[in-house]
């Protein structure tokens, strides 16, 4: 029996997060912050962390 992916959890949390929001990505840093820890951690073991690629700056610090 294949090994529960160590960020799943996670990764369904920000999907959750992300639908209750209208996809708001602000709304929900904490646990997009979760899940980098997460991949930071556990990078080689999960799939979830695959597509998860570090985020851009804060959009407050692009004012051009």
């Amino acid at each position: 029996m294949p090994q529960k992916d160590p960020c799943q959890k996670q990764a369904c949390a920000i999907q959750t997060c992300l639908q209750a929001n209208k996809y708001m990505e602000n709304l929900c840093e904490d646990v997009i912050r979760d899940m980098r820890r997460c991949c930071q951690t556990h990078a080689r073991q999960s799939i979830c962390c695959s597509g998860f690629k570090e985020l851009k700056p804060a959009e407050s610090n692009v004012n051009t």
